[in-house]
């Protein structure tokens, strides 16, 4: 179940931060809707590198899809 807060609890930080796990990030919320997300740093870096690997899988399939129309031409 996701952690969402409204954004006055980083008032008190140091409670809220107790609350981050890994893969657990804590939703702020603004106005009543969720805005931000404050997450450990190596979730983060997971995060990004999943990203990546999947715009080169991207990339390769989409360069792979140009090669094979070429050939049936």
């Amino acid at each position: 179940m996701k952690n969402i807060k409204p954004i006055s609890d980083l008032r008190n930080y140091n409670r809220l931060l107790t609350e981050v796990t890994n893969q657990e990030p804590v939703y702020l919320t603004k106005n009543g809707r969720v805005q931000y997300a404050v997450l450990e740093i190596t979730y983060l870096e997971k995060l990004q590198a999943a990203i990546d690997i999947l715009d080169r899988i991207k990339k390769e399939e989409t360069s792979n899809e140009g090669s094979i129309t070429n050939k049936k031409r």
